[in-house]
Formats: C-alpha cells, sequence, structure tokens
C-alpha cells in the first residue's frame, strides 16, 4: 500500500501559512510598498497560488494584521514568568514587537481602508487580554496601582514610534518598564 499524498486542505493551509509568514517578513523589510510578486516569490509559491489565497493585496494586509493581533492576545494566557510583574512585562515587549511589526502592514491598509473598519478595532481585545496581567501584578503591589492598561499601552506605543532600530528603541522600553514598578 502506497502512502496517499496530504488532503487538498492540508496542502493549502500551508501554503496560506507560508503566505502570511513570508508576507510578515517582506513587510518587515520592505515596508508598505511591498509587492505581492515580492511575497510570491518569498513565500515559494505561485502568483496564482497567492491570489487564490488573498485575491486582494488589502486581504493579505488585514489578514496579517487579524494574525498579529490573535497571537498578541493568546500570548497573555500563555506567558510565562515568575511573578504577575514578570507575565506582565512579557506580555508588554510581545506586545512592543506587534506594535512594531505592524507599522508597515498598518500604513498599506489605510491607503485603501477607512479607520472605522472592524480590522482597526484592535484595542478592546488587547485591553481584554491584558488586564489580568496587569490586575494580578498590581494586586500583588508590583505594578503602580494608579496606571490602567490603555496608559501602558499607549506608552509602548509611543516608545515603538520612535525613530531608529529596535536596538535602539529597546533600553527606552526597559526604562519605561521599570518606571512601572510600585514604590513604596
Amino acid at each position: 500500500m502506497t502512502d496517499h499524498p496530504p488532503s487538498r486542505r492540508a496542502d493549502a493551509a500551508r501554503n496560506r501559512q507560508r503566505i502570511l509568514d513570508a508576507a510578515r517578513t517582506a513587510f518587515a523589510a520592505g515596508g508598505a510598498e511591498t509587492s505581492m510578486a515580492e511575497v510570491a516569490r518569498r513565500s515559494g509559491v505561485g502568483q496564482a497560488t497567492l491570489y487564490r489565497n488573498f485575491a486582494t493585496r488589502h486581504e493579505l494586509l488585514e489578514a496579517l494584521l487579524v494574525d498579529e493581533i490573535d497571537e498578541v492576545c493568546a500570548a497573555a494566557a500563555t506567558v510565562e514568568g515568575d511573578t504577575p510583574e514578570d507575565r506582565l512585562m512579557a506580555w508588554l515587549r510581545r506586545f512592543f514587537q506587534y506594535v512594531t511589526a505592524k507599522r508597515p502592514v498598518v500604513i498599506g491598509l489605510l491607503e485603501h481602508t477607512d479607520t472605522t473598519d472592524p480590522v482597526f478595532q484592535s484595542r478592546g481585545r488587547m485591553l481584554a487580554a491584558g488586564r489580568p496581567l496587569l490586575t494580578a501584578a498590581q494586586e500583588a503591589r508590583q505594578i503602580a496601582g494608579d496606571l490602567d492598561l490603555d496608559q501602558i499601552l499607549d506608552l509602548v506605543v509611543a516608545i515603538a514610534k520612535i525613530p531608529g532600530t529596535p536596538e535602539y528603541r529597546r533600553p527606552i522600553l526597559d526604562a519605561a518598564l521599570a518606571g512601572l514598578r510600585w514604590i513604596d
């Protein structure tokens, strides 16, 4: 008996994920101007496969943004650390990576999308995912109690927007996050 090739659905799912992974890398490297042809080349699929999965560049950008939001929200439930503060800080660093990586995608989406589009309504999901981490750290008196997650996320976003490399911004983020600690 011979092995059967993987089902068409499994193959299609792998292609879709390869496209999303390649697109994430391509947009991070090339910015909002990255072409669909470049995404197809990087993913190793033909343009027909790319367009079968994402009929337009806009659909690809939306899928990238939603995929990243899902990952950041899921990370809040699985983030590791020895203390509530450690878990919050690890998640905030993951959020920082998301904000830094999503800029080219959001710029590309803004070219053709109204900002009232539901794809841009991720803030509520982020807040819902991160609030239990902040609450636990505040209840443990490890993070200042007079801050809310909206303020902290705004701080992280502001640092992510500072021009320069991630290596330049990382110590700024570290200093800001250290400033969130509870002071007796």
